[in-house]
């Protein structure tokens, strides 16, 4: 078994990081995720673009401590998604972490609802509609450069009233391990600690129990404004705390004009120029907001090319 030692600050002081450890004599993993600067860019972003209903920013935070966590508990090369949509208030709730540790997220409210200057969004996933659905994607890069490769579990919401919760049986359900799962936010910080039972005999027979028990004495408030070292030292000293490596997360976008000019041709010829119709087209994005025009003429040339491209046959002739 490694030689436990006691867990030190990241080197670099960074506020947004991802943390690994161990609890070597309970035989349990876990990940420790904070986020400030990271938290505060989407945050201001959701803000600028008035969806920053009560309920909704703080469900987005979570999903945000979320979507980092499980990038490291699973092994990801591309990018892993969270992923909540309901015909309620809340339409789209859309969180991505990439194998690089960066983040984006947005919220889509009911445009009624924002234009009428509505209530909160609930925090209780019973409340958000019948019709929710909470999902988990992975895609990955395939070999050779073809179409990645994409993995979506569906959570379960008929036994859950926090997102917390929801995610705690995902991972009791698909993988078979017990899962212990806290996430907490407000307008500064977000924080996720995830703890789960290593496979087969690993740890003393009462380890699991003892973490769990250790993990109930944990506050929302106290996650969120403890830090990693000092936080695990509280609560699992006894039994030895590895620290098995972390990393810097931070905001960025994948968004860029090739990409926006794939889009407008996929819309059709028809649909793409009228964007165009009253003058250029502009097109912001919802992530990042960062914003891109097209003349019509513009237009026209991307999707005159496009019609000229001869698609490749699906086998071989």
């Amino acid at each position: 078994m490694p030689q436990a030692h006691t867990p030190q600050p990241a080197s670099d002081g960074s506020d947004d990081r991802l943390t690994r450890f161990m609890i070597d004599r309970a035989g349990v993993r876990g990940v420790h995720v904070q986020l400030r600067h990271t938290w505060q860019h989407i945050r201001q972003l959701m803000t600028d673009v008035g969806n920053q209903a009560p309920g909704a920013v703080e469900l987005l935070g979570e999903a945000t401590a979320a979507a980092a966590l499980f990038t490291g508990h699973v092994k990801i090369d591309g990018r892993l998604s969270v992923q909540l949509r309901s015909s309620g208030l809340l339409r789209t709730l859309f969180v991505e972490c990439t194998s690089a540790g960066t983040l984006r997220g947005i919220v889509r409210l009911d445009p009624e609802h924002v234009d009428a200057g509505g209530k909160a969004v609930s925090g209780n996933l019973r409340d958000l509609g019948d019709d929710t659905v909470l999902a988990i994607t992975i895609e990955n890069p395939s070999v050779g450069g073809r179409d990645p490769v994409r993995y979506q579990g569906l959570v379960a919401l008929d036994a859950a009233d926090t997102l917390g919760e929801a995610f705690e049986g995902y991972f009791r359900q698909s993988e078979q391990l017990p899962t212990r799962l806290l996430l907490a936010g407000d307008d500064e910080h977000v924080a996720g600690l995830m703890l789960q039972k290593l496979p087969g005999d690993e740890g003393d027979e009462d380890g699991w129990n003892r973490a769990g028990a250790l993990f109930d004495t944990l506050g929302r408030d106290e996650l969120l404004q403890t830090p990693v070292a000092d936080l695990l030292n509280r609560l699992f000293h006894d039994d030895g705390v590895q620290l098995l490596g972390d990393r810097a997360l931070g905001f960025a976008c994948s968004c860029s004009a090739e990409r926006v000019e794939s889009m407008l041709v996929s819309l059709g010829s028809e649909e793409a120029l009228a964007a165009a119709e009253d003058g250029d087209a502009q097109i912001r994005c919802e992530f990042c907001g960062e914003r891109y025009e097209f003349t019509r003429d513009r237009i026209q040339d991307l999707l005159d090319v496009a019609a000229q491209q001869v698609p490749a046959p699906e086998r071989l002739q």
